[in-house]
């Protein structure tokens, strides 16, 4: 099974997507946007730029956590990975991410509303 995105509405009318490896895992999270055709245009920005390791930052959060963000050409974030509990694993998810996002398809949770 390949990676694919979960476009959801959240509970305050704003669409969001998840990024999932093929064993089911989230990999990457986006921020709110306000429509589904914002949304929509993430998912492609994302699809577009995982494949281009210069486009991860390796952060580490308040509490020491490693995490990453992917950010697009113009340096806006367009996703966030979890909190993860070592580099190695952080490194993972980049390379989870760079080898399922770009080929994968869409799952439009979405059309129900």
């Amino acid at each position: 099974m390949a990676g694919q995105f979960d476009l959801k509405k959240s509970s305050n009318g704003k669409f969001f997507f998840t990024l999932k490896a093929s064993n089911g895992q989230a990999i990457l999270s986006s921020e709110m946007y306000e429509t589904r055709a914002s949304a929509s245009k993430g998912i492609a920005s994302v699809q577009k730029n995982a494949a281009d390791a210069a486009r991860f930052q390796r952060l580490e959060g308040k509490d020491g956590s490693p995490y990453f963000v992917l950010k697009a050409a113009n340096h806006q974030i367009i996703g966030q990975s979890q909190m993860y509990k070592s580099e190695a694993s952080r490194d993972n998810g980049i390379e989870s991410v760079m080898k399922h996002a770009p080929d994968a398809s869409v799952n439009d949770l979405t059309v129900a509303d």
